[in-house]
């Protein structure tokens, strides 16, 4: 028998049906492109946004919208929130791991206690407040690539600037209503680290395109260009000359440059590139850390910068040193003491015995997730004075981890959500009251801390 012609055997229709395809497939490739070419962020904006979970617009929070004249948000104090622990042993790389858990709250600031919290809990049924946080202080987002380096100003409470992978630096104020105060445009390459003056009048930075720039902050202009011949990672004030400069770069070395005039005063060789460091109070010891994991103690002239090696701690890692930060004094060390951490994940808590020009003790370590890029970690120097010895650090799954190295069962004591990418840089202001932190996409969140009851 003969069987009716169906639609699809229809030449007609078949040809209206792929036309209206290929004009539905034709208007969605014509939006993206132009949601891609506002957005204004590149190909990276680009692929997260196509790649963007259903119903996004429901996921984001209605105050974090701003308007084009004043990137600084701020954002109300949300109600009580609970506390969310985790715990990481000595050995654990549970950051990576558990990015696929929290991707889908990260807008929130945290959740639920994980089951081996109830060691942090108090007897009448509380939290420790040392690391406690009320939420989110505001929000900075102009920035259209990752920031590279985060810092407050000296003895600073309010005064915050971070630099970024397209060359430029941003200097915020907090107080009142958070605003951008000056864009600082000069490098052609990554700013990879700075340094405020100890009167926060000047900024000194390094950068991937082979040059420092001294930066007057009043006027927002670069008042002076030291040219290299290699790439520069790091940068430091003299903190008692300030007419000292020290920065470590890619040939290998560790130069001391007049503030004043820009010379050169001194070099210093090292057996891998200098990729982070930092003075001690007095000035008269630099610890600096290469490429391969190892960290030097050189000790420095505070009136002619010379420099002289001291010594040299190793490890078994080699991996970039991607954190070098000294602290004057520490209850657990009953001393000064360094913090170091490298790009795959070992972080590393010395003593410092100044009086033998800076020789460093291994007092503990701690194994985090390897990391892809370069994240770094922080002191919690008041916290730490209360109880334990707190560590705050970015990491890979977005999320920022407080450590407390007294702890080594359970030493992740909670964790902030709110970023999408890595988190790169922490840094705490003077009063210890605000958390600032970045990510990949440019983002920068400062957080508010709860206030402790005397």
């Amino acid at each position: 028998m003969m069987q009716p012609a169906t639609a699809e055997s229809d030449p007609q229709y078949i040809g209206i049906r792929r036309i209206l395809l290929h004009r539905k497939s034709e208007s969605g490739a014509i939006s993206r492109r132009y949601d891609w070419r506002c957005n204004g962020k590149g190909y990276v904006a680009y692929r997260n946004f196509i790649s963007r979970p259903r119903k996004w617009e429901n996921l984001r929070t209605p105050s974090l919208l701003s308007s084009p004249g004043n990137s600084g948000r701020w954002l109300p104090s949300p109600a009580p929130l609970s506390h969310q622990f985790e715990a990481e042993s000595f050995t654990s790389s549970r950051d990576l791991r558990s990015a696929n858990q929290v991707s889908s709250r990260r807008l929130s600031f945290s959740s639920s206690f994980s089951d081996g919290d109830h060691s942090f809990r108090r007897g009448g049924g509380g939290f420790e407040h040392a690391y406690s946080f009320v939420g989110m202080h505001c929000i900075f987002d102009q920035c259209k690539s990752s920031v590279t380096v985060l810092k407050f100003g000296h003895m600073s409470s309010d005064l915050l600037a971070y630099g970024a992978s397209d060359g430029t630096l941003t200097v915020c104020s907090l107080s009142q209503e958070p605003s951008v105060l000056k864009q600082l445009t000069g490098h052609s390459k990554d700013v990879t680290d700075f340094d405020f003056s100890s009167n926060n009048q000047y900024i000194a930075s390094s950068s991937l395109d082979k040059t420092i720039r001294v930066w007057e902050l009043s006027r927002g202009v670069c008042i002076r260009v030291i040219y290299g011949v290699s790439a520069q990672f790091c940068i430091r004030f003299h903190p008692v000359n300030n007419n000292f400069l020290s920065a470590g770069n890619a040939n290998k070395e560790v130069s001391v440059f007049n503030f004043s005039t820009g010379r050169t005063i001194k070099t210093l060789s090292f057996d891998g590139e200098v990729t982070a460091m930092d003075h001690d109070h007095t000035g008269q010891i630099i610890f600096c850390g290469d490429g391969q994991g190892t960290v030097y103690s050189v000790s420095m002239d505070s009136h002619t910068g010379s420099l002289s090696r001291s010594h040299r701690h190793r490890t078994n890692h080699k991996s970039p040193v991607t954190t070098v930060k000294y602290r004057s004094f520490s209850l657990l060390a009953s001393g000064p003491v360094l913090l170091t951490c490298t790009q795959d994940g070992n972080l590393c808590f010395f003593s410092v015995a100044l009086q033998i020009k800076g020789y460093l003790t291994l007092r503990c370590s701690l194994k985090l997730a390897p990391r892809i890029h370069r994240i770094q970690a922080s002191f919690c120097p008041l916290l730490s004075l209360e109880k334990g010895e707190y560590i705050v650090a970015g990491s890979e799954d977005s999320n920022v981890y407080f450590y407390d190295l007294t702890k080594p069962k359970h030493t992740c004591v909670n964790k902030l959500q709110g970023h999408r990418f890595p988190v790169m840089c922490v840094a705490w202001n003077h009063g210890e009251n605000l958390l600032a932190s970045s990510d990949f996409y440019g983002v920068v969140i400062v957080w508010k801390r709860a206030k402790t009851s005397s």
